[in-house]
């Protein structure tokens, strides 16, 4: 599939009903027929894992009573745009429903879809709406309450319901308490409905079952990657080294440089505010695979900066550059001074701002690094199928419904994965959470934005803007209000101790240049 120039819309994708599974390539592994069905692009789509499949599971479980329609299926998701975590759930070929989290209740909300509708129809045992009297074309329109002739189960205002109506099934969200319904003038929303589709359901499926029917696919991608690497080097003699973040795209990165390279080396960025589970994945990873691990280390650099600049954001991403930047440029020059190149595991799809990746870059801010990209048109589920397929072993806080893993603080995580460190690491959400609401609190700011994730901005979005206003939320920034800084070019050491770099640093009138100098 050429994802080159993926324009906003539907991306479509196979399944195959036998083996109950995501197909990957032209075909699946199993020879079945396939049929295909279509996604929110970018379709960056990914095996739903660990306590991921748990969270869908009780979700459902939550809304219609049961899940016994997804227990022990394939399901996958897939990230669309949102105010905060926002997934297609996919199984048995379909996107049944979006399943999206709420920054003010800190909870999963489920938007019904009519695959969703028609696959629970007959399972559920709450959230039922039974409706006649109507007629023409339903969706958009809402119920009165006189149309509605039963109601299955007690729920609130905003909560998705399945809609029947004679032979006909759909989705639809409530505009009323349950209680309320028969008095209402509108009680339901219709979202779609329409007679049953016959959708096929899958058989029970793993990732056993999903790596078999992928596994041609997956060594045609392999092959591509080793091919262009081996043909890259060929001419070039300077060692090769792997970026080794500790997430999913690095090790993908690392398994096919490990098939086209004899002799390569691992390079970790330490930043100081790592997942201690990375920290000892990283460590275990290389002594287990008898590799040369080069850490560059942080320290405590974050919270050394993080009075002078002010949180870190996902437009002043300050933290980059003092804690991965500065240190890795520092063991480039000092374990590589003739060069690197270096393999890591950067996708076209992970971000609009690396959309535009190529098989061959390099940083202006690392001099002596050449990088290869080797993964850089996979998707999620093709990293994923890939790990499994030749058995790599990955970070176990995949295994806890982390989408990515970098910093435990990182600005530009979700305020669900934010949730997720509460639950993993309480010590490490309270010392950060603390400093936040300690930095809200001296400049007048409300505590949402510590606990509503309105630091994690400069210059807040039209989301987060739209948010703050229905909150009411006056005092909240909207535009920068601290010292920024915005590099040119060349990291490099200094002999005074730290680094220099070219940049543009701008500083409000009512700061003194002091409250940075030494940053």
């Amino acid at each position: 599939m050429d994802r080159t120039n993926l324009a906003h819309g539907k991306t479509p994708f196979r399944w195959c009903d036998a083996c109950g599974t995501l197909v990957l390539g032209a075909g699946c592994g199993c020879s079945s027929a396939v049929r295909s069905f279509d996604i929110n692009s970018p379709g960056d789509i990914r095996p739903c894992m660990g306590e991921g499949v748990d969270l869908v599971l009780s979700v459902f479980e939550r809304e219609f009573g049961t899940s016994a329609p997804l227990k022990g299926k394939a399901i996958f998701l897939n990230k669309v745009p949102g105010e905060d975590r926002a997934d297609e759930i996919i199984a048995h070929g379909a996107v049944l429903a979006l399943m999206r989290f709420d920054l003010s209740t800190k909870s999963f909300e489920l938007d019904l879809r009519q695959a969703g509708a028609e696959l629970f129809a007959d399972s559920a045992i709450k959230n039922v709406i039974s409706f006649s009297g109507m007629s023409g074309h339903l969706k958009g329109k809402s119920i009165p309450g006189a149309n509605i002739r039963d109601v299955r189960g007690d729920f609130g205002a905003g909560a998705p319901l399945i809609l029947k109506k004679g032979g006909k099934l759909g989705a639809g969200v409530a505009l009323v308490p349950s209680k309320e319904m028969d008095a209402s003038e509108r009680a339901v929303k219709v979202r779609s409905i329409d007679s049953p589709s016959g959708m096929p359901l899958s058989p029970d499926s793993d990732r056993e079952s999903f790596v078999e029917a992928n596994k041609q696919h997956i060594f045609d991608l392999e092959s591509v990657a080793i091919n262009e690497m081996r043909s890259y080097l060929r001419k070039r003699r300077f060692p090769v080294t792997v970026s080794f973040s500790g997430g999913k795209d690095s090790l993908a990165a690392y398994g096919t440089a490990s098939r086209a390279v004899r002799e390569l080396e691992l390079i970790f960025v330490d930043t100081g505010i790592e997942f201690p589970e990375t920290v000892s994945y990283v460590d275990d990873f290389a002594r287990k695979n008898n590799l040369t691990l080069h850490k560059a280390k942080a320290d405590d650099a974050f919270f050394k900066n993080v009075d002078a600049f002010g949180p870190p954001a996902k437009d002043f991403r300050w933290c980059c550059k003092t804690c991965k930047l500065g240190p890795i440029t520092e063991l480039i020059a000092r374990e590589y001074p003739d060069g690197t190149i270096t393999v890591e595991g950067n996708r076209m799809l992970e971000s609009f701002s690396r959309a535009d990746t190529r098989f061959v870059s390099k940083n202006p801010f690392v001099p002596n690094q050449i990088t290869l990209n080797p993964v850089r048109e996979w998707n999620s589920s093709e990293i994923w199928c890939y790990i499994w397929l030749r058995k790599l072993e990955y970070n176990p806080l995949y295994e806890r419904d982390f989408e990515r893993i970098g910093c435990y603080l990182c600005a530009s995580s979700l305020g669900s994965e934010w949730e997720n460190v509460r639950k993993v690491h309480e010590d490490l959400y309270e010392r950060w959470n603390d400093h936040l609401r300690e930095y809200a609190a001296k400049r007048g700011l409300p505590q949402e934005y510590a606990d509503m994730g309105f630091w994690r901005w400069k210059v807040l979005p039209p989301k987060m803007v739209k948010l703050a206003e229905d909150l009411d939320l006056r005092t909240v920034p909207k535009k920068a209000d601290g010292p920024t800084i915005r590099m040119l070019k060349g990291a490099s050491s200094c002999a005074a101790g730290g680094f220099s770099v070219e940049a543009i640093a701008k500083i409000p009138r009512s700061r003194d240049f002091s409250s940075v100098a030494e940053a």
